[in-house]
């Protein structure tokens, strides 16, 4: 309050002057909120084309086709090959773009999806919670205040934000209809649309869970936890929740803390609801990625499975009947005909299970989930229990015997048909293999077909070879390389259940297998942003890598621990996602350690930073954002357009999606690129058959915003999407795409010298590509100077001048 009888500023004079600053605060927030209540949200799909048309220009769209039939409509099939055209008028190429931006719009939707379930359910249990994250975070939603001009402060602002989102997925499907878009391009810029839209639903999730379960808010000091098939105690009920949503397997820990009964139960999961479950509360166990849940269903380790939604097998009901496992589903986007049980009270759900009256339950209550699946896991332990005490069977040995839970249908290779002899030569290792497992070896006869279908390319019919000697080494070995897909199954002529084999070759590595990771911890600090935001645009770091992606490579965990480790020795950031930050753990030194209890979780030079779930990628986008925000200053809001201008030119950061199994996972790697990101892609991702690939001949034409001159540049980043053949063209490329022409002399050398070592480590010669990166001598990495020196002079290299404020704009 200020008081005075006469105030006097220049020749203006107040007398009996009254002020109250609290009413004016007061005012300023009532008008802030009006506006922000009254504000139109729009993605501004016209104005952001422009940049689309801008980045095309540079990345030319490479197809690579794996069928050149249409059959989307009664016209066709259409043979869109040789130059041909459909009953429409389609093409190949358009054809191709078309189908990209249905891949794209598929994984965007999965994950508005899941983003509008917790929105909805923040609405219902607390619309007015604040949303916030650690208090050193001001800049709370990057992507969405860039896109929007917002920034959301509780779930009605979410909710207007969602219903934005789900008005353009509408308009990009309608895209895709028979007799709309006819232009490669624009259906390119609208799977780039596709993909941004996923980064705002990424992100919508991520503050909504955050909030209202009160997860880590930014806190780089996050726990440990247990990861491996090893973790889970089978004395105990065993529940175990597969999926990507949050509220199903929470309500389960937090009924299962208020009945006292956290420590009698094991609370597992596979996928991202473990990542989940991991943030919520450390009782709760990860089993591991989506490549262990076919092998740890078939292990019928579990006693209860609860599905929520996303990366969940279509025949998960089978495999769970095959070892009597009933299932509880709690989303309507996953309900495999299950009766819907929602309006049931929890005991008469658990009942109708237990008596064989229905195999499980659809209940689209969070809360009633979590009643029903504590009861009704308890209760089937008992069962089973008592049933095993029956058969004199210990629990431990129930648990592990896979005859207890065998079919009761008569199969002719069944181990206890008679006229199934088994040969002396298997015996040397029965010690290793159980008894029932024998005929299957012995009836293999060595065809290959498995060998043709395994995505990981694992060579089958060998260990099926060394197996029949006596000798299952090379099966075992199999176990983590194996991504679980089941294909060498469904190829058998003779029915063999090959993942049996390996996981049951492999039981003491599985029983031993407990790695430890470090939690999500959600959102980067800006205090973090502000210490390494100039290291990172003059290139003193290197570069940030960004693993996402689903288990899907052909070397399993292996490789994408291997990436990891390279880059973090070479002090770049590293941070990781979903099933790639689960990947990274399961691996160990020779000192026992994991890389997280290695490399510290900061966001500084070398640091590992697990962000959380595939919806927790919204924070490697929103660091490259706030880099620009906070350490240069530029205006976040509608502002999408400079902001992925100096991304694409200033900030060395490069996603590596080596799993790109998914459309979700396809989203996420699109909607980096719409915001300037490259992404390498593993070899199975060119079966997306698009990639956005740059000129490696010549030079870049680029402007420079502080004089408006045009100059030569290197080609920096060199591609917006490719897929890396093998490990060794991934780490190579990562390094190069990491170049931006935006790096200080020195900065430039950095980048050079890892960029030149990474490529003598593993092509053991130096990049014939390096007169292009070179601008003036004082860049060339000193060990290797004189022959950089002489390739530059093999190319008729001169010195150039570096811009100061590059831009393609």
């Amino acid at each position: 309050m200020v008081q005075s009888q006469q105030l006097e500023v220049n020749r203006l004079s107040i007398k009996n002057f009254n002020m109250d600053f609290n009413e004016i605060d007061s005012y300023l927030e009532q008008k802030a909120d009006y506006n922000l209540l009254d504000k139109k949200i729009s993605l501004n799909y016209p104005l952001i084309r422009e940049w689309d048309f801008k980045l095309l220009s540079n990345f030319k769209p490479f197809y690579a086709p794996l069928c050149d039939m249409c059959c989307l409509c009664t016209y066709g099939k259409c043979d869109l090959s040789a130059n041909k055209k459909g009953a429409c008028g389609i093409n190949l190429e358009k054809q191709q773009s078309r189908m990209v931006l249905m891949a794209s719009t598929i994984g965007a939707s999965t994950h508005s999806a899941h983003a509008r379930h917790l929105v909805d359910y923040l609405l219902e249990k607390n619309p007015e919670l604040e949303l916030k994250y650690d208090t050193s975070i001001e800049v709370l939603t990057p992507i969405i205040t860039t896109l929007t001009g917002i920034t959301p402060k509780n779930a009605m602002d979410l909710d207007r934000i969602m219903n934005c989102v789900e008005k353009e997925l509408t308009n990009l499907m309608a895209s895709t209809h028979t007799g709309q878009e006819g232009s490669y391009l624009d259906f390119e810029s609208k799977a780039l649309h596709a993909g941004m839209i996923d980064t705002v639903s990424l992100e919508v999730a991520e503050i909504a869970q955050i909030n209202q379960y009160d997860l880590s808010k930014g806190e780089a000091d996050v726990s440990m936890i247990e990861i491996g098939m090893g973790v889970a105690d089978r004395d105990k009920p065993v529940i175990l929740c597969i999926g990507h949503n949050i509220a199903p397997s929470s309500e389960i820990i937090d009924y299962a803390e208020e009945m006292d009964f956290i420590d009698d139960l094991e609370i597992c999961g596979l996928c991202c609801s473990a990542l989940e479950m991991g943030r919520k509360s450390p009782k709760s166990k990860i089993i591991g990625p989506i490549s262990r849940q076919l092998m740890y269903i078939k292990s019928g380790i579990p006693d209860l499975v609860v599905l929520d939604e996303q990366c969940i097998r279509a025949d998960i009901f089978e495999l769970c009947a095959e070892k009597n496992i009933p299932i509880i589903t709690t989303s309507d986007k996953c309900s495999l005909g299950l009766p819907d049980k929602t309006n049931k009270t929890h005991y008469k759900i658990v009942n109708e299970i237990l008596d064989g009256k229905i195999p499980g339950a659809l209940i689209r209550d969070s809360e009633k989930v979590g009643k029903t699946a504590v009861a009704l896991a308890t209760k089937i332990k008992e069962k089973n229990f008592l049933q095993s005490q029956l058969n004199n069977i210990t629990p431990d040995e129930l648990a592990t015997n896979e005859a207890v839970n065998e079919c009761n249908n008569c199969r002719s290779c069944d181990p206890t048909c008679l006229e199934l002899k088994v040969n002396s030569s298997s015996r040397s290792f029965i010690s290793e293999v159980e008894n029932d497992m024998l005929p299957y070896i012995e009836i293999c006869n060595l065809c290959g077909q498995c060998n043709r279908s395994c995505s990981a390319m694992l060579p089958i019919k060998e260990a099926f070879e060394e197996a029949k000697k006596g000798d299952i080494s090379l099966m075992t070995s199999f176990y983590g390389k194996c991504v679980g897909c089941g294909k060498c199954m469904e190829a058998c002529d003779k029915n063999i259940p090959l993942i049996d084999i390996i996981r049951i070759a492999s039981q003491r590595k599985i029983d031993a297998e407990k790695f430890s990771m470090r939690t999500g911890r959600g959102p980067i600090q800006d205090v973090e942003i502000r210490k390494v935001g100039a290291p990172i645009v003059f290139g003193d770091i290197p570069g940030v890598i960004a693993l996402a992606g689903c288990s899907n490579y052909a070397n399993g965990e292996i490789e994408v621990h291997g990436i990891a480790e390279e880059f973090l020795k070479r002090g770049y950031i590293v941070l990781a996602a979903g099933c790639a930050a689960m990947d990274i753990s399961l691996q160990k030194d020779e000192d026992g350690k994991t890389l997280y209890e290695k490399y510290s979780g900061n966001f500084h030079r070398g640091g590992l930073v697990n962000l959380g779930p595939c919806v927790a990628n919204a924070h490697a986008i929103g660091s490259a954002i706030k880099i620009a925000n906070i350490f240069a200053k530029v205006p976040l809001e509608n502002n999408f357009t400079e902001i992925a201008d100096y991304i694409m030119n200033r900030i060395g950061v490069c996603v590596i999606a080596w799993g790109a199994m998914s459309q979700k996972a396809f989203a996420i790697a699109t909607g980096a690129n719409r915001w300037g990101i490259p992404a390498v892609l593993g070899p199975h991702a060119s079966k997306y058959k698009r990639l956005y690939l740059g000129n490696d001949q010549e030079l870049r034409k680029i402007k420079d915003k502080r004089n408006g001159t045009e100059l030569m540049c290197e080609p920096a980043p060199l591609h917006l999407a490719y897929s890396a053949e093998s490990l060794n063209e991934c780490m190579v490329m990562a390094a190069k795409l990491c170049i931006r022409p935006n790096d200080t002399p020195r900065g430039r050398m950095i980048k050079l010298n890892n960029y030149v070592d990474i490529y003598k480590k593993f092509y053991g010669c130096l990049p014939p590509d390096i007169h292009h990166y070179v601008r003036n001598k004082k860049e060339i990495p000193y060990q290797d100077k004189e022959e950089i020196m002489e390739i530059l002079s093999g190319n008729n290299w001169e010195s150039r001048e570096i811009p100061q404020e590059p831009s393609i704009l």
